[in-house]
């Protein structure tokens, strides 16, 4: 068996667990209870530097 049959076969059978996996669990860390406030902070962040610059021209 050469190298490119040897990862054809972990990507076919524990790769695709592995990413599996890893979506699931990220999915999961997303929506976990206690996550609400920190994902509102995070969505807004973005718009913070164009707050304070409005802010700045309107005075």
């Amino acid at each position: 068996m050469n190298l490119y049959d040897q990862f054809r076969h972990f990507a076919d059978s524990y790769g695709l667990v592995a990413l599996l996996v890893l979506f699931l669990g990220l999915c999961l860390w997303v929506f976990r209870p206690g996550a609400k406030q920190q994902n509102r902070e995070v969505a807004r962040s973005i718009l913070k530097d164009e707050e304070i610059e409005g802010r700045g021209d309107d005075q």
